[in-house]
């Protein structure tokens, strides 16, 4: 526990700056503002914002601010399913259900005040979580070998595509996609350019921004150029902010349900805030004692899921700092910022850069903090930006894009290599192929190659290494069982059904 305390008091020291607390409040209102604007959401908005930190000299602020703008995009996504009915990302999807139903009965202030406050408690507890779960995670961490960080990925990988909604055969091409994608280079090895074309400026491999802006920045704003430009936005129901003593009551044990769900969810590689807002508001549905409120504009269905939502949002961090492996699109997005900072990412960022890991980590309470200090007086803000025409915002957005994929290596070339990924982005998402899967496999592919490469050499060409080794024959094992899961006739039907309830 005095540990733990010291290394509290560590973070705080080092999140406690002018610079920091700055760029942590720049990361949230950022983050909150593009997240408000339907269909951009975290993973979209961090792409765009990414090369802002380029220019950054101490890479623990880069990453505050990062942070920031990933739990700001999740609560902007929640204002406008509750203002708008339209899920800024997928973990929102839940939230139109009963938020948007309060909006309409005029109810929208204590939808937004619910939401802020479940919000900023789960985030609070799933803070203090992930600072006690680390330090042993990567204790285990260090016992790894090659042979086992390679298994590791690949269940990572496998785990996340499973846990993914729609097609299990179309996510896994996505993956595969992604690993092809990530190989466009030079090979470390040998020096040979791989799949370049004679192209030099892909001999250093495809830029890891310019994937992410052209699929999840260009390519989300073409899909949503086909929505209707019409909004029902209730900007004069939103009435008072604070929430009843009875609404609040009937609210916190679901906010407590919820943290305990989401933070427990939000560890699973594919999980993150998406599998708990889920199953928190299934969950809530079942203990309710008037199930049929739900839909209707039930208070419970807000704050369950919120907490949920935000809880899943931070401790997916834990993977990522204790073991150098994504479990979400937004965590691989994390971990390329760390390489960009020439941070490797995994168990020794704790050892070797200790004021980076537990600065991060005390910043998301500062962030949380902010969020309901700015969030609640800035509804009306919000409320305005919804009602501009997507005429007047998606260009300015785009500019943003282009300045953004410039700026990597002021270079022309990497602003071209955005409209095929733009192209591909907008076919994806009219084939029903969710292009996350392929941002979590170019950003694992290098990784990956690098550890069964070390895992080659260190067994003289052995492949039975990997099945040999308990820990990876273990994992690869799971991995196996999981594929094989997912495609009983049970599973596959209810997933079908659950993609096809979400689509609706």
């Amino acid at each position: 526990m005095d540990t733990l305390l010291s290394n509290l008091a560590l973070g705080l020291s080092t999140a406690v700056t002018l610079d920091n607390i700055t760029f942590c409040f720049i990361g949230v209102l950022l983050g909150t503002l593009i997240g408000v604007l339907p269909g951009i959401g975290p993973l979209a908005t961090i792409a765009m914002l990414l090369p802002a930190t380029y220019k950054m000299t101490d890479p623990t602020t880069a990453l505050i601010m990062l942070a920031g703008i990933y739990y700001g995009a999740q609560y902007g996504g929640s204002t406008t399913a509750i203002l708008v009915n339209l899920p800024g990302e997928t973990s929102s999807v839940v939230t139109t259900l009963d938020g948007y139903q309060m909006a309409r009965k005029g109810r929208a202030g204590p939808a937004l005040a619910i939401s802020a406050i479940g919000s900023f408690f789960a985030g609070t507890v799933a803070t203090f979580l992930i600072a006690a779960f680390a330090p042993p995670l990567s204790e285990i961490a260090f016992k790894f070998g090659p042979a086992e960080y390679f298994a590791l990925m690949v269940l990572g990988m496998i785990a996340a595509v499973v846990l993914a909604h729609g097609s299990f055969v179309k996510a896994l091409a996505m993956v595969v996609l992604g690993l092809l994608l990530g190989m466009i280079g030079t090979d470390v090895n040998s020096g040979v350019a791989r799949f370049s074309f004679d192209v030099p400026e892909l001999t250093d491999g495809i830029e890891f921004v310019v994937v992410a802006m052209g699929m999840f920045g260009f390519g989300e704003i073409i899909a949503n150029l086909e929505q209707k430009e019409h909004r029902e936005v209730f900007t004069s129901k939103v009435g008072r902010l604070l929430p009843s003593w009875a609404e609040f009551k009937v609210s916190v044990l679901p906010i407590f349900r919820g943290t305990a769900i989401g933070s427990m969810l939000g560890i699973l590689p594919g999980g993150g805030s998406v599998l708990g807002s889920f199953s928190s508001y299934a969950i809530e549905k079942k203990l309710s004692k008037h199930p049929e409120q739900f839909g209707k504009g039930a208070i419970e269905g807000v704050a369950g899921p919120e907490s949920a939502n935000n809880a899943g949002a931070q401790t997916s961090f834990i993977p990522m700092l204790t073991l150098g492996i994504p479990t979400t699109p937004v965590m691989a997005l994390m971990v390329a910022a760390m390489m960009i900072h020439n941070i490797q990412p995994g168990p020794q960022v704790m050892t070797s850069n200790p004021p980076l890991f537990w600065g991060l980590i005390t910043s998301m309470w500062i962030g949380n903090l902010l969020l309901v200090i700015l969030n609640l007086p800035l509804i009306g803000l919000w409320i305005k930006l919804l009602t501009v025409p997507y005429r007047v915002l998606y260009p300015a957005i785009l500019l943003f894009c282009v300045i953004g994929a410039y700026s990597i290596n002021n270079n022309v070339f990497d602003v071209f290599m955005t409209l095929p990924f733009a192209v591909l982005g907008y076919l994806f998402k009219k084939l029903d192929c969710e292009p996350a899967p392929l941002l979590l496999g170019f950003v694992l592919g290098e990784l990956m190659e690098e550890y069964l490469r070390r895992a080659m050499t260190i067994s003289r060409g052995d492949w039975s290494v990997f099945i040999t080794r308990p820990l990876s024959a273990t994992m690869l094992g799971i991995a196996l069982v999981l594929v094989v899961i997912v495609f009983l006739p049970a599973i596959a039907k209810k997933r079908k059904e659950a993609f096809a309830e979400e689509e609706g």
